[in-house]
């Protein structure tokens, strides 16, 4: 099993971030990425065809990959019990039916999310760091990542400062990152890039070994509220860097894909992307999540058209 991660200074690519000057070298000296050959690649893999069996089971693993999120202004607690409950036991007909791997909630939710999921493997993650722009001063920030630790959280989803990234000042999104994976205590964290807002495939690749260098658990693609979010492309990007970070180091990294994959086909061709580039190591939920909740649903009719040889009524699946 690979080591926990560890920050840049406790593992064999310390010298990368010695100052600001050496981690500009270091990003600038990573490969430029073939847009035309990655987004081919991608499409390829998405090609693949699997086998009834194989379906079930990706089905159930993508059901237990999911982290259910509900991140609107108008969330109460008896929304947020709700989403707990569908965590916990996603098809009360079936309970053979994975539970899914967390239940995502802003900060002043934690407490109502835990209660909800109490007793079980379930996780309860938390956006911080003023999400989703993170347009807030650095002691804000952790004041926010303290709290939903302090109410109970069991992952932080941080958003990275992207003026600080476009601007080209490496050493601060470094640094931040650092800060708030402290913050963050015994939490894992994961570190959101936004890859719709940074225009680039070369950006989306300095930011996953930004955040990896400075010992995010998980590099997640997107907040979902902006246009562009998760793509085979982006993410079979980051699949790639994580898996020449362990080579690297030794050090596992998971991935989070978020934002716009609705439906069991699209979940699968996630699930081949993870297990043709990083490999069979990521396909466990601890490695590789889904920021969804609507997916959920579908994954759930499929999975009964499976079983039962025939797609469920329009009252099968809760309405989110």
């Amino acid at each position: 099993m690979p080591t926990a991660p560890a920050t840049a200074k406790e593992h064999a690519l310390a010298d990368a971030v010695a100052s600001e000057a050496t981690l500009r070298r270091f990003l600038q000296g990573l490969p430029g990425v073939d847009a035309v050959g990655l987004e081919a690649r991608a499409a390829a893999l998405g090609t693949r065809s699997i086998k009834a069996a194989a379906k079930a089971y990706a089905i159930d693993l993508a059901i237990s990959m999911i982290d259910l999120t509900t991140l609107e202004g108008a969330d109460t607690p008896g929304k947020v019990r709700t989403l707990g409950a569908k965590a916990v036991n996603p098809d009360p007909t079936d309970r053979t039916t994975p539970r899914t791997a967390a239940v995502c909630v802003y900060p002043d939710m934690v407490a109502t999310a835990k209660a909800a999921v109490a007793g079980t493997d379930v996780k309860v993650a938390s956006v911080a760091t003023a999400f989703p722009a993170g347009r807030a001063a650095l002691d804000v920030k952790l004041a926010d990542v303290q709290d939903a630790v302090e109410a109970g959280a069991d992952e932080i989803d941080m958003v990275i400062d992207r003026g600080a990234f476009l601007a080209g000042h490496y050493m601060k999104v470094y640094e931040e990152i650092r800060a708030v994976k402290e913050a963050s205590g015994p939490a894992r964290l994961k570190v959101i890039f936004e890859t719709g807002e940074l225009s680039t495939y070369d950006n989306i690749r300095r930011a996953s070994w930004i955040g990896m260098l400075a010992g995010a658990d998980f590099i997640k693609t997107s907040t979902g509220k902006v246009g562009v979010n998760a793509t085979p492309a982006n993410t079979l990007l980051m699949l790639e860097a994580v898996r020449d970070f362990r080579a690297a180091t030794g050090i596992q990294i998971g991935v989070k894909p978020a934002g716009g994959i609705r439906t069991s086909k699209d979940a699968v061709k996630f699930l081949v992307l993870v297990n043709e580039t990083a490999g069979e190591d990521w396909l466990d939920n601890h490695w590789f999540r889904f920021g969804a909740s609507s997916l959920l649903n579908d994954l759930l009719m499929q999975r009964q058209k499976l079983a039962t040889g025939r797609y469920s009524g329009p009252d099968y699946v809760t309405v989110d």
